[in-house]
């Protein structure tokens, strides 16, 4: 049974001949291809990315305002703060590599859609 199952998965993995892989939407929709899709897609993540840690930030300098001077409150807010700046620096520097493996292999992920260089 098990068999039959994996040559269908097989199956459905080939290419349909007319229809291009590389389409997942109707022309005019806007992103026509998987490039974008996943272009957008790192974007947004980034974007989500930063603004948590932003917001995480805020919340750990509103718990060190309001722990009205108790050590332990005033520990774990500097904590959350730290935190918050660590992961605000590996969104950074995820960013930053992300733009130098672009500059470096001549492709374009974060600056527009995914193009890979083919050969001529």
């Amino acid at each position: 049974m098990l068999g039959v199952s994996f040559f269908n998965l097989i199956a459905q993995a080939q290419q349909i001949s007319g229809i291009p892989l590389s389409q997942v939407a109707e022309p005019g929709v806007g992103w026509t291809d998987l490039g974008s899709v996943i272009s957008a897609l790192v974007r947004l993540l980034m974007t989500i990315a930063a603004l948590a840690t932003f917001f995480y930030l805020l919340l750990g300098g509103l718990q060190w305002i309001m722990s009205g001077g108790d050590s332990k409150k005033t520990e774990a807010a500097g904590k959350q703060i730290t935190n918050a700046l660590i992961g605000l620096g590996i969104v950074a520097a995820s960013w930053a590599i992300m733009l130098i493996l672009e500059k470096f292999f001549k492709i374009t992920v974060i600056s527009g859609p995914i193009s890979i260089p083919t050969p001529k």
